[in-house]
């Protein structure tokens, strides 16, 4: 299972959504990161595998910080650390 966490300016907690195969998060970074360098203000809405009910809608320059990391057997609940693709 990967993990797409998204950071919000001024929100301290993040936001997730979950994605079964690395293709698919792959995929998903990719449409965060274009909505991030976009101009002009949308709507990005993400919905989570694990929890198909589980459902986000975020303004994209409202993003400050995307991460993506992969959840593994003896990670436990903590977070996974990575690298931070920044918005400019």
């Amino acid at each position: 299972m990967f993990t797409i966490d998204l950071t919000l300016k001024n929100t301290p907690v993040p936001l997730s959504v979950q994605r079964k195969s690395a293709e698919d998060a792959q995929a998903t970074y990719q449409e965060i990161l274009k909505a991030m360098r976009s101009e002009s203000p949308q709507i990005l809405e993400l919905q989570c595998d694990h929890q198909p009910e589980k459902k986000i809608g975020v303004l994209n320059t409202q993003i400050g910080a995307v991460m993506i990391s992969q959840k593994s057997g003896a990670a436990g609940a903590g977070r996974t650390p990575g690298f931070f693709a920044l918005a400019e």
